[in-house]
């Protein structure tokens, strides 16, 4: 809601706001303190998350390697600590946090690319008045779907162009906002003094604060500079904003403001009426092209949370693929990409005021600034044990700021403010749900696990047969195997000669070690090993067909041959045979198995398991499998169908 009449000092007070959430929430908060906080070199929502997880034992999923040279990082417990690991509520809640943080910036890779290019194009319209505004809706609606449809190719056919675009972005525009300054308004950082945000908020009082909705749209990118972690590195990333991107926003707002003053109505647009006319058409092509760069890395991030949380069973199985072979971050998924299109253009098409979408926008920023302050108030007290004076004066000075901010983006929600609410609900029902399903499954196959001595028991059934061959069968657990492989044996009266039981695991650390990626644990029945396989969520997956089959015959050789004794010559010749018998097999032909289970949903199960399971059933038939994404070709694919009892 804009001020109606608003006077010089409603100006200056309204810079002094800006400047001073730049400074501290760009430059103190992310630039200093945020960035300090990164899980192996991954920022970001999640990887705060994880971090604390790894740290201090809090977390649902397993955080430590399963290696015999593995490392348990948990320290000694503080009182909250202690809290956290003792209350299931605290932990779920804080899983919710992360879940919503995570929802959002997904939800923030829909409303940046669709603002970001809205707010471009509209440019158009003031050296061209008769362009109407559903022509710059459709003109953004096209460079979106050109844009989304490039993105199969990968960032780094273009990459090359994004520097040249932002460095003449954050030259420029600082550059017009002088000019502006001495033009219009020379003693402009007078604002700089607080008090003018006092006398704002005097005078203006309940209209000062819901303006707060607007000018939290200062700060956007903040968040992405954090999660951006994964890509640079911290000196990089304090350098860039430090010395170009917050000297050039702030005299870039400085040069807006300046303008304003003098002109006091012209503040619908405030950004294009504020350019000089000779310069209006570089500048416009600059602002359009910073506009798709934007967009471009907000997409790019999307994939990248969407990616995390697949391989952290968060999310149901997409297509992952990876557009470079020199960097792991860089991924693409058709599935979402496809859907990322179709919402983008909806907000343009059907919310194409711009007032509707920034108000959206302001609430997603808003709110992920306040989780990342939350999480980093845990990590401050319970893993760098920050002096609690210290901590105390940071959670009150940004909860407190944050937390206005919030309170008036929430005063739009009717205005477009509940878009990214329902694209975050939507998103945090389907990660609850695959999660919680999938927990169920694990549940019960540890609860119906067979041991090897059940193994043992089994194959000595005479009609049971071993077969050549080699046979990957895929479990989910690793204390026992999956009831899977009785209902298979029972069924196919054989096992193959060579079966090694696999584990695929996802750990809350960004990488894994090369060395740690296969362990290999030998059992005492002939010819069964097991397999883990672990993954970090930064990780790439890329073991693909025989290239797979190749690295887990390596590592089992290799443990064949760690295993035996030196001085004992008939352990030789076990070694001798069992590397034989492995290649024998591998010749014999390989085979995946991998359990097709779903729920028996009963009657006796409860409202809550029939709502949320059956929702689960949905999202996992129609879901990829998860042995395409090992690249194992489909005529070596075999899948056991099994109910489970809900």
């Amino acid at each position: 809601m804009p001020l109606k009449s608003p006077t010089e000092d409603d100006y200056l007070g309204i810079y002094s706001i800006m400047f001073w959430t730049l400074t501290l929430i760009g430059v103190v908060k992310y630039a200093n303190v945020a960035i300090k906080a990164d899980d192996h070199g991954e920022g970001g929502t999640f990887a705060l998350y994880s971090l604390l997880c790894r740290h201090v034992n809090i977390g649902i999923l397993p955080s430590k390697h399963v290696g015999l040279n593995s490392t348990k990082d948990f320290q000694k417990s503080t009182l909250l600590a202690r809290f956290f690991q003792t209350s299931v509520v605290a932990r779920r809640l804080l899983l919710f946090v992360a879940m919503l943080g995570t929802c959002m910036l997904i939800g923030d890779g829909i409303l940046t690319p669709a603002i970001s290019v809205l707010s471009a194009m509209d440019g158009l319209r003031a050296p061209f008045p008769s362009v109407s505004k559903s022509l710059v809706e459709t003109l953004s609606a096209v460079v979106l779907i050109v844009l989304f449809l490039l993105q199969k190719f990968g960032t780094s056919r273009v990459s090359f162009l994004f520097s040249p675009i932002m460095g003449a972005w954050t030259l420029s525009t600082p550059i017009v906002g002088i000019y502006s300054i001495i033009h219009h308004y020379p003693t402009i950082f007078k604002a700089l003094s607080p008090h003018y945000i006092f006398r704002f908020f005097w005078t203006n009082g309940k209209s000062g604060w819901l303006l707060l909705g607007g000018t939290v749209l200062c700060i956007t990118g903040s968040e992405a500079m954090f999660a951006d972690l994964g890509h640079f590195n911290q000196k990089s990333i304090q350098i860039a904003f430090l010395f170009t991107i917050y000297p050039s926003l702030v005299l870039t707002y400085a040069g807006q403001t300046a303008y304003l003053i003098k002109h006091p109505n012209d503040h619908d647009d405030g950004f294009y009426k504020f350019i000089p006319t000779s310069v209006y058409w570089p500048i416009f092509v600059i602002a359009t092209s910073a506009a798709v760069v934007a967009s471009q890395s907000l997409i790019s991030a999307t994939f990248s949370v969407i990616k995390q949380s697949v391989v952290l069973d968060y999310f149901p199985r997409v297509k992952v693929v990876h557009t470079s072979h020199d960097k792991e971050g860089e991924v693409y998924s058709p599935e979402v990409n496809y859907i990322l299109m179709v919402l983008c253009v909806a907000v343009i098409l059907i919310f194409g005021d711009g007032k509707d979408i920034g108000n959206a926008f302001g609430v997603v920023v808003s709110l992920v600034m306040l989780i990342t302050t939350i999480l980093l108030t845990l990590v401050m007290i319970m893993i760098w044990r920050t002096p609690m004076v210290l901590v105390t004066l940071y959670f009150v000075v940004f909860f407190v700021m944050e937390g206005v901010y919030v309170s008036a983006v929430f005063t739009k929600f009717a205005e477009g403010g509940w878009i990214p609410f329902a694209i975050s609900f939507i998103l945090a029902f389907i990660m609850f749900g695959w999660f919680y399903g999938r927990q169920r499954k694990i549940d019960y196959e540890l609860n119906h696990k067979i041991t090897f001595e059940t193994l043992e028991e089994l194959l000595a059934d005479r009609s049971v047969q071993r077969v050549p061959g080699l046979c990957f069968f895929y479990t989910n657990i690793q204390e026992g195997l999956t009831p899977i492989l009785g209902h298979y044996i029972k069924s196919m009266k054989s096992l193959h000669k060579i079966t090694i039981f696999t584990t695929l695991r996802y750990l809350l650390i960004p990488k894994v070690a090369p060395h740690e990626r296969i362990v290999i644990k030998k059992s005492n029945l002939k010819g069964v090993y097991c397999c883990v396989i672990q993954y970090g969520y930064a990780d790439a997956l890329n073991l693909e067909g025989d290239h797979f089959v190749d690295q887990v015959i390596s590592s089992l050789t290799q443990h064949i041959q760690n295993s035996q004794s030196p001085e004992n010559l008939s352990s030789d010749s076990q070694e001798i045979e069992e590397t034989s018998n492995l290649e024998e097999a591998r010749r014999a032909g390989v085979v995946h198995v991998r359990g097709k289970t779903r729920f028996y949903i009963g009657l006796n199960c409860g409202w809550f398991d029939k709502i949320v399971l059956r929702f689960y059933e949905v999202m996992h038939s129609n879901c990829r499998s998860g042995l395409p994404a090992l690249g194992v070709p489909p005529q070596q694919r075999i899948e056991v169908g099994m109910l489970y009892e809900a």
